[in-house]
């Protein structure tokens, strides 16, 4: 049996101390560079160096902050060995991992690179921040009680539909990333295949251009091929209608429960599936009983 991945201490980060070696996951801003913190701040001027998607979108992100710092290229072509050498410099240095935009790990390869510090027992910091998915979701106005973030949706639109079909029944907003060329598609995937849901697509987050715009996917879809967006986004989709239980249904789901539950048992579960009245239910399942 393989042994649990070794605990390991969070990295400290304090108002004025230098930074302990290990890894410091650090979120970016989405769009308005206002949005960095003041603890990424500090970790990104005291850190050893930063690893990152894109170095060239990551050098403008510092210079703005005006601060110079060796940049290490960290994606999803890298080798592991690469991803090797940046745990082992964790023991000595303190190492920054950004992604090009919002939270890493989030729809990103980062997530190697934790599981390998984290094996290696390398201490870790996560810097909470700018997120587009909950930033979306806040926007929307959909239900955010529950919630699920599935990333991209596939490309073809064979596996684009399985995939919609796969979530149909989850009573939860469904989240998903999306690309400008690609959204149209995916909204009339949306509209054959989870139909009647409330939808919202959010963009360009944060900017100045930022738009979130709500409506069915079949709406939308003729919106979006009039007017090609432009930027990154973000696919909402709410979750199914309430489904209305007649009393007919009612009455099937207590007679095959009072086969093997108590009365008081088999009610509590149809209300609570239901909705209905209990002392209704209850009602109806002595007439049952007594048949």
């Amino acid at each position: 049996m393989k042994s649990p991945l070794p605990k390991s201490k969070g990295a400290r980060v304090s108002d004025g101390d230098p930074l302990a070696p290990g890894l410091y996951i650090v979120a970016t801003p989405i769009g308005n560079l206002g949005d960095i913190t003041r603890r990424a701040v500090e970790v990104l001027s005291n850190c050893d160096g930063i690893a990152c998607e894109d170095t060239r979108v990551t050098q403008k992100l510092i210079r703005h902050l005006g601060i110079s710092k060796p940049l290490w290229r960290y994606d999803d072509h890298s080798a592991p060995k690469d991803r090797a050498r940046l745990v082992d410099s964790m023991r000595q240095r303190a190492v920054a991992l950004v992604s090009d935009a919002g939270m890493p790990l989030v729809s990103d390869p980062g997530y190697r690179l934790v599981q390998d510090a984290k094996e290696a027992g390398v201490p870790i910091a996560a810097l909470p921040g700018a997120n587009a998915p909950l930033t979306a979701l806040a926007l929307s106005g959909l239900p955010n009680d529950r919630f699920l973030f599935a990333g991209f949706l596939p490309n073809k639109d064979k596996a684009r539909r399985e995939a919609l079909e796969e979530f149909a029944e989850l009573r939860a907003t469904l989240i998903f990333f999306e690309t400008a060329p690609r959204l149209t598609k995916s909204l009339d995937a949306v509209a054959a295949t989870l139909p009647g849901r409330e939808i919202a697509v959010a963009r360009e987050l944060t900017k100045l251009y930022e738009e979130c715009r709500a409506g069915t996917a079949e709406d939308l879809s003729a919106h979006y091929a009039a007017h090609p967006p432009r930027g990154e986004i973000v696919l909402l989709i709410g979750p199914p209608p309430e489904r209305e239980t007649s009393a007919d249904d009612a009455d099937a789901m207590l007679r095959d429960l009072l086969e093997t539950e108590k009365a008081s048992k088999a009610v509590a579960q149809v209300a609570k599936a239901t909705g209905m009245d209990r002392k209704a239910l209850y009602a109806r399942a002595m007439e049952i009983k007594g048949e």
